[in-house]
Parts: structure tokens; sequence; C-alpha cells
């Protein structure tokens, strides 16, 4: 399994006003020599998100890591969860806004193909 080598934060988490309702961007360094963006989130900063566009819903947006609250120990717990089967989420996570609608286009074609031959 891959391991992290790094992990830094852009913005200190001492400068935020709270730990349990806010989003901070991650930078991940992992031994393959790649460094991954994510964000990481609380679920009250999700409620705190909706509540300010006054929705009720959360709208689409690419993934984010959720904690209770932003410590250090709870985002490396969470991000270490994203190793397995060589980082598959932490690479789909980085990934999802940045693959554009051909690619996911052609992607499903493949896949509706290959279903349909297997259904005859």
């Amino acid at each position: 399994m891959m391991k992290i080598v790094k992990i830094d934060f852009p913005t200190s988490l001492s400068s935020l006003e709270d730990i349990e309702d806010d989003n901070i961007d991650v930078f991940v360094e992992l031994d393959d020599g790649y460094s991954y963006t994510i964000v990481v989130t609380t679920p009250k900063n999700l409620i705190s998100m909706m509540e300010s566009e006054g929705i009720e819903y959360n709208p689409a947006l690419p993934p984010m890591v959720i904690v209770k609250k932003l410590t250090e120990e709870n985002i490396k717990n969470a991000l270490e969860t994203y190793l397995e089967n060589q980082a598959y989420w932490l690479k789909y996570y980085f990934l999802a806004g940045e693959i554009n609608i051909e690619l996911m286009n052609e992607m499903l074609r493949r896949i509706k193909m290959e279903n349909d031959d297997l259904l005859g």
C-alpha cells in the first residue's frame, strides 16, 4: 500500500476560527513522488454552505474528504483510508474536477457498448 510522505496545509490549522465548521485545502505527497491537492471539510461546514446559499441540499461539487473536526490527526487518519488500491480514492478525488466531459462521455460510450455486447 502507498504511504503518505508529507501533508502540508497552505492555511495554518491554528488560523481557523472554528475547526468544526470550515474547510481547507490540503497538499498530500505520497511515496510514489506525486502530490495531490484535496479539500477537507466538516459536516457543519456543508450545512453552513447550504444555509449561506439558502438551499436545502449540497450542490454538485468536486468530492471532499469529510472529518468531524479539522485537526491534523483527523485529516491524516482520514487520508490514510484513501490509500488502498494504489491510492485509488485519493487520485479519484483529485482528478474529479479535472476530467473533461469528452473523456467522461467516451468512457460511458465504451461501457455502454460492452454492456450491450454482453446482453446480446
